[in-house]
């Protein structure tokens, strides 16, 4: 193998495995600790036995006894050369699943080394192309501008934008068109401790649609919502949820707007299973993904939901 073939291998196994099975339409039957249980995407089994350690980034088949790296699991699943697979990489890029980072890693670390992600600068959002991602979200820009940062990066030895949501250890969580990254440390981002209720989402571009639900309806009345007299937390990640549960639990109210797809409401159940605090408030994008997905709809229909007032908290 070729110089430039270890480094894009050395590359592509920098990719989350749990988002990368993700993007392929497979979940996690169950989580203990870093170990993340999967029917064997190789093969048939009624009983999980493939284990992904997030940790390290790594994946085992028991039932083939085979495992690996990403670059190792690719070249099983697609039945292809390691060359092969790169090329399948390198002609979808990584817009739906995210670079690893190791929980290991400490913040001054985080830039340590060409393979590793490190922010060098974050501003105002003036960059056309970011303009044009924020547009196609259907975010205004001025509302992206006051919650976003517009974030340089550099990775492998070369340098990106995207836009940035920082979290409340300093990291970004990083979108821009092609790319869905991180930077370390990985946290939650909660504003406001003035309310007695929380409102909880998956990630920023559903906290940032809520608000823009908010600016939109407060002209035309089209849709109701809950009112604005809360709290919010946006997770950036599931696995801050139960770390977060005594931080929800403060408040009297906790409203969930999380993901609609099978790990959100999967989440979302375990959360009503804990208290009576918890209210599922998804109904209000039921037949979409997520608020976004159910925002760009709404922009392009110009149609509001008939939901009743009344159900605040």
């Amino acid at each position: 193998m070729n110089m430039e073939r270890i480094v894009l291998c050395a590359q592509a196994n920098e990719f989350d495995l749990v988002d990368y099975l993700k993007n392929l339409g497979h979940q996690p039957q169950k989580v203990r600790g870093d170990d993340y249980w999967y029917l064997s995407p190789l093969r048939q089994e009624r009983t999980p036995s493939f284990k992904v350690n997030r940790k390290a980034n790594v994946w085992y088949d028991h039932g083939i006894g085979k495992g690996g790296r990403l670059v190792d699991f690719g070249v099983l699943f697609y039945g292809c050369s390691v060359k092969e697979f790169l090329q399948k990489l390198e002609a979808k890029p990584a817009v739906n699943f995210s670079f690893h980072q190791p929980r290991s890693i400490q913040k001054s670390e985080a830039g340590a080394g060409e393979n590793k992600l490190a922010v060098t600068a974050a501003g105002t959002i003036t960059s056309p192309s970011l303009c044009r991602y924020l547009s196609s979200r259907k975010i205004p820009l001025e509302l992206g501008k006051q919650h976003l940062k517009e974030v340089s990066f550099e990775l492998h030895g070369k340098s990106f934008s995207a836009l940035g949501f920082q979290n409340n250890s300093g990291g970004f969580e990083l979108r821009n068109e092609y790319f869905k990254g991180s930077s370390a440390p990985k946290d939650v981002t909660l504003t406001g401790k003035t309310f007695d209720h929380l409102a909880v989402f998956e990630g920023c571009f559903s906290f940032l649609s809520y608000l823009d639900l908010h600016y939109r309806n407060a002209q035309d009345n089209s849709i109701e919502l809950p009112e604005m007299q809360t709290n919010f937390l946006v997770l950036n990640s599931l696995s801050f949820l139960e770390k977060s549960r005594s931080a929800m639990e403060s408040h009297a109210s906790i409203l969930l707007f999380l993901d609609r797809d099978t790990a959100g409401v999967k989440a979302t159940e375990q959360a009503l299973h804990w208290s009576s605090k918890y209210k599922d408030r998804s109904s209000l994008y039921a037949g979409h993904k997520d608020l976004n997905d159910f925002l760009i709809h709404q922009q392009k229909t110009k149609k509001g939901p008939s939901l009743r007032r009344g159900r605040h908290f």
